[in-house]
């Protein structure tokens, strides 16, 4: 981090920070109560895809958030000091080596990869994207690519009904309500007050609801995929397009491509599509 202006945020390009966490069991628990799991994996099961989300929870002081519940932006560090006051997980990019298992000490490598200022129909935009490595003492098994894009507050979404995508194999239907979106935030230690309060997300942000965490949406498209076909993902994409709010059901929808691919969409209330993902087995 030497040498850092912090005018220019291309100077965080190949910052890197490592973190190590243990897979305690009793954390897996608790997702496995979130997702309406009968079963939660112990020590030494595989931590199924995507439950590595729930580890490495953020260790911020409170003195350090802003009004938002995210950490201040001007404060320098890992993260570049992007000011623009909405942030949002756009999408991603993982492959599975190998499963992590629950009771494991895992090492967190992360590096900024790109940062990209652009102006678009709302306005100023950050798209920051860092690359993460999971690795155990077997070696590496979880390599990851995170897009995060921040923008201002110019233009709320209020996502129009749109027609449901045609030809699924599977569709089963969810309600986000507060209280999962609440428990969810909990076990991320995730204190985005847009997620949480009410008052906040619709008079302070313009939002028609409380808005469902991306990473929640994509880690129930991938329980779906689970339940409905089961063959473990070697690699899985997902990428957010608009955002789904408590209170409307979301249809996780999922369609076999080809021989080990297969594409998952949610929907939302009147069939506009939120989140596409697509999973391969190869």
């Amino acid at each position: 981090m030497n040498k850092i202006d912090p005018t220019n945020l291309q100077d965080w390009v190949s910052c890197t920070e490592s973190a190590e966490d243990t897979l305690i069991a009793a954390h897996a628990r608790r997702v496995a109560a979130l997702l309406d799991h009968a079963a939660a994996p112990g020590d030494g099961d595989p931590l199924p895809p995507l439950w590595h989300w729930f580890y490495f929870a953020p260790a911020t002081a409170q003195s350090e958030l802003g009004a938002d519940g995210h950490p201040e932006r001007t404060r320098t560090g890992f993260m570049p000091p992007i000011t623009l006051p909405r942030r949002m997980w756009a999408g991603g990019r993982l492959t599975f080596h190998r499963p992590l298992r629950v009771g494991d000490t895992v090492t967190k490598d992360s590096e900024i990869t790109a940062v990209t200022e652009k102006t678009g129909k709302q306005g100023a935009l950050v798209f920051l994207t860092m690359k993460h490595r999971l690795s155990d003492a077997s070696g590496l098994a979880i390599e990851e690519e995170q897009d995060i894009v921040y923008r201002d507050h110019s233009k709320t979404e209020h996502p129009a009904p749109g027609d449901s995508t045609p030809g699924c194999n599977w569709r089963d239907r969810f309600d986000p309500d507060p209280v999962m979106l609440f428990r969810y935030s909990a076990l991320t230690f995730n204190a985005h007050r847009i997620h949480y309060d009410l008052p906040y997300a619709t008079q302070e942000e313009g939002y028609p609801g409380l808005v469902v965490q991306g990473p929640l949406t994509a880690t129930l498209m991938m329980d779906r995929y689970l339940v409905h076909v089961g063959e473990t993902p070697h690699r899985f994409s997902f990428r957010g397009k608009a955002p789904l709010f408590s209170g409307g059901a979301v249809e996780l929808c999922g369609r076999r491509r080809d021989s080990g691919k297969h594409d998952i969409w949610a929907e939302g209330p009147g069939g506009y599509t939120a989140m596409t993902a697509s999973v391969s087995t190869k």
